[in-house]
C-alpha cells in the first residue's frame, strides 16, 4: 500500500510542476483535454481487446494522468480538487453497496444491480437512463440502456421471446423496404439493430465487442487481398477477390 501511494504523490508532485512550469501543461483547460481523453480511452479499449497488457498498463497511466489533470484544474478554479473527487467516489461506493458496508442481505448479481438502480434513485436521480451519457457510441448506448430498464423489472422473460422480436423487427424492416420509404427503412433498421443488441445480452454476447472483432478480422482478411493482388483490386472481379478472401480464411485456421 505504502508504495502505491508513493506513486501516486509522485504523479501529483509531477502534475503541479507541469502546470507550473510547462507552457503545453499550463495552457490546457477541461475542454482542451476533452477529445484527448476520448482518445486515450479508444486506445485503452484497443488493448483490452488485444489482451496486451503492457500495452494496457501505458494507457491505464495515460487516463489517470488526465484524470490528475481535470483535478488540479479544478483545484486552481477552487471548484474541488483530487482529494474531494477520490472521497465522492468512495462515499458513493459505500452506499451503493449496502450488502457489505451496511445490513442488506443479495442472492447474487441480479439483486447488486437491483439495488444499485434504486440507490441511484432515491439519490435524486429522475430516470433510470440518466446515467447512459448521451454521447455514448450507439451500440454501447443501447446496451446499457437495456442494462439499466432491466433492473426495474423492464425485460423479457425467456430468450426465445427476445428472438420472436428480432423477427417480428426483421419483417418490419422487410415491409419498410418494399415501401421505398427510406426514413422508415432507416428507422426499422434501427430496430433490427437495437433488438439484435437486447438478444445478444441474453446471450451473454458484448455487442460492441463482437463487432470490434469482426471489423478487425474483416480488416485482416481485406488487406491480404491487398497485398496478393496480381493486379489493381478494381480491375479483379469480385470472384477473384473472393478466392484470396477465401484463402485468408484458410490462413487463419493453420
Amino acid at each position: 500500500m505504502e508504495r502505491k501511494l508513493k506513486a501516486f504523490e509522485r504523479l501529483l508532485n509531477i502534475m503541479d510542476e507541469l502546470r507550473e512550469k510547462c507552457p503545453w501543461d499550463r495552457k490546457q483547460t477541461m475542454q482542451t483535454l476533452r477529445n484527448l481523453t476520448i482518445e486515450e480511452t479508444y486506445e485503452l479499449a484497443d488493448a483490452i481487446l488485444e489482451s496486451d497488457l503492457e500495452e494496457i498498463k501505458e494507457e491505464l497511466g495515460d487516463l489517470m494522468l488526465h484524470m490528475v489533470f481535470y483535478a488540479k484544474i479544478a483545484e486552481e478554479m477552487q471548484a474541488f480538487d483530487i482529494a474531494d473527487v477520490l472521497d465522492g467516489v468512495c462515499e458513493k461506493l459505500i452506499s451503493r453497496h449496502p450488502h457489505i458496508y451496511g445490513d442488506v442481505k443479495v442472492n447474487g448479481e441480479e439483486d447488486v444491480m437491483k439495488n444499485w438502480e434504486q440507490l441511484k434513485l432515491k439519490e435524486g436521480k429522475k430516470s433510470v437512463l440518466s446515467g447512459v451519457p448521451n454521447s455514448l457510441p450507439a451500440l454501447i448506448k443501447a446496451q446499457r440502456m437495456q442494462e439499466k430498464t432491466a433492473q426495474v423489472g423492464f425485460e423479457w422473460d425467456k430468450i426465445e421471446d427476445v428472438w420472436d422480436k428480432v423477427e417480428e423487427e426483421m419483417e418490419e424492416l422487410k415491409q419498410a423496404i418494399l415501401s421505398k420509404d427510406q426514413a422508415k427503412v432507416q428507422e426499422e433498421y434501427g430496430d433490427v439493430l437495437f433488438s439484435l443488441v437486447n438478444y445478444g445480452r441474453f446471450l451473454k454476447v458484448d455487442p460492441e465487442t463482437s463487432l470490434e472483432l469482426i471489423n478487425k478480422k474483416f480488416k485482416k482478411r481485406f488487406q491480404y487481398i491487398e497485398s496478393k493482388a496480381p493486379k489493381p483490386l478494381s480491375e479483379m472481379t469480385l470472384a477473384e477477390m473472393d478466392e484470396l478472401w477465401n484463402e485468408a480464411k484458410e490462413k487463419e485456421l493453420i
